[in-house]
C-alpha cells in the first residue's frame, strides 16, 4: 500500500510546492477523506500572497480548506461515518464550552480549531470537526457543489446577521466570490439587491445571481450617488454589506444606508487598519454598525441544505477546474483579477 500522497505545501510568500507527504492515518475519533474537490478561496489567495495566516497557517504547512470528498478510513470510536460516505468537512469547529460558545457565539470560540490541507489527495479530519462539523452529502449533490458549504455558510451568516426583512433593499459592495454569494442569498430571501462592482465579468455574474441593479464603477463617490439614486427619494438602502475588506469601502457602506439602516462590515481588513466615520451621521441617523466573522455549525448545516435544495446556483460559482499540479498557475491567475469566481482543484 502507498505510504505517501501528493499535497500542496505552503512554504512562504507565493511559494506553494506540490510534494509527496506521509499519507494521513485516522486516530480515534478522526476520519481520513479522499478529496473529491477542493475550491479556491479569497482567504487562501491572501495567504498565498502573504505566506502565512496568523490564526490558521504557519509555514511550512498543508494548504486549502474548502473541500468535499469520500471517507476512506474511520478511526476508533467514530459511529456516524463509515468508509464510502460522501462528506463535507468544514474547516473549523468550536470547543462548545467557552464563554462565547455558551452564548451561542461559536464563531468567536476561544479555542476555535482550524483544519487545512484540502489541496491534497487525502485529508485528515480532526475528531472535534468530525463530531461537530462534518456533514453527509446527499447523493444528488456533486462533491464540488458540496465544497461550497464553507464559504456559503459565511455568506449566510453575514446576511442573517444584518437582520434583513423580506423586501429590504440590500447593497453589496464587491463582486468577489463572497460578495456574489451574499448577493445571491439576499435575492433568494426576497430582497431587492444592488451589486456594486468594478469589473466587467462581475456585472454579468451579479445579474445571473439575482441582482436587481448593478452599479459598475471604481469611484466611491459615484457608487454612492448612483446607488442612492436607485432608492425611493434617494434615501439610501436598508442594508449595506461591505464584502471587499478595504477601509475605503467600509466608509462607503456607511454613506449608502438610509436613516435607521444597517451596515455590515463583512470584509476583513488588514491588521492595524483604521477607518474614519462620520459620527454625526451614524448617531443622528440611528445607523446600526455590525461586523460578521466566520460561521457556526448550525449555519453550516443551513448552507448545505440551501445547496441541496436546488435554488442556490452552485454551478455558477465554480467557473474553472484544474489539477493539483496546476495550483500555482491558478493562484497567479487569480492575483491578476481574472473573471473566474472559484476553481475546483481535483487531485
Amino acid at each position: 500500500m502507498a505510504t505517501t500522497m501528493k499535497a500542496a505545501v505552503l512554504h512562504g510568500r507565493e511559494d506553494i510546492r506540490i510534494e509527496r507527504v506521509p499519507l494521513p492515518e485516522a486516530a480515534p475519533g478522526e476520519l481520513v477523506v479522499s478529496v473529491g474537490a477542493a475550491l479556491t478561496c479569497g482567504t487562501d489567495l491572501k495567504v498565498f500572497r502573504r505566506g502565512y495566516h496568523a490564526r490558521m497557517i504557519v509555514p511550512p504547512a498543508l494548504f486549502g480548506h474548502e473541500l468535499a470528498g469520500t471517507v476512506v478510513q474511520a478511526g476508533e470510536g467514530v459511529v456516524d461515518f463509515v468508509p464510502g460516505d460522501r462528506v463535507v468537512a468544514l474547516n473549523s469547529a468550536p470547543c462548545g464550552h467557552c464563554y462565547f460558545c455558551e452564548r451561542a457565539q461559536e464563531n468567536l470560540c476561544d479555542d476555535l480549531l482550524f483544519n487545512n490541507g484540502a489541496y491534497a489527495e487525502f485529508i485528515r479530519i480532526p475528531a472535534r470537526i468530525v463530531a461537530k462539523n462534518t456533514l453527509k452529502v446527499p447523493d444528488h449533490v456533486p462533491l464540488e457543489h458540496a465544497a461550497l458549504t464553507e464559504p456559503l455558510a459565511c455568506a449566510v451568516h453575514g446576511f442573517e446577521d444584518s437582520r434583513p426583512r423580506s423586501g429590504d433593499t440590500v447593497a453589496v459592495i464587491g463582486g468577489g466570490p463572497l460578495g456574489l454569494m451574499i448577493l445571491h442569498v439576499a435575492a433568494l430571501a426576497g430582497c431587492q439587491t444592488i451589486a456594486i462592482v468594478k469589473h466587467d465579468g462581475q456585472v454579468e455574474a451579479a445579474r445571473q445571481l439575482g441582482a436587481s441593479h448593478v452599479v459598475q464603477t471604481s469611484s466611491i463617490r459615484k457608487a454612492i450617488s448612483e446607488t442612492r439614486a436607485l432608492t425611493e427619494k434617494g434615501r439610501g438602502v436598508d442594508i449595506a454589506i461591505e464584502a471587499v475588506g478595504v477601509p475605503e469601502a467600509w466608509q462607503e457602506a456607511v454613506e449608502l444606508v438610509r436613516k435607521g439602516g444597517t451596515v455590515n462590515f463583512f470584509g476583513g481588513c488588514a491588521v492595524g487598519t483604521h477607518v474614519t466615520l462620520d459620527t454625526n451621521r451614524i448617531h443622528y441617523s440611528d445607523i446600526t454598525l455590525r461586523a460578521t466573522f466566520h460561521h457556526t455549525p448550525a449555519i453550516c448545516r443551513k448552507a448545505l441544505e440551501l445547496i441541496a435544495g436546488g435554488r442556490f446556483q452552485a454551478s455558477a460559482f465554480i467557473t474553472g477546474h484544474a489539477h493539483l499540479y496546476e495550483l500555482n498557475r491558478v493562484f497567479e491567475k487569480l492575483m491578476k483579477r481574472s473573471s473566474e469566481i472559484k476553481t475546483a482543484i481535483v487531485p
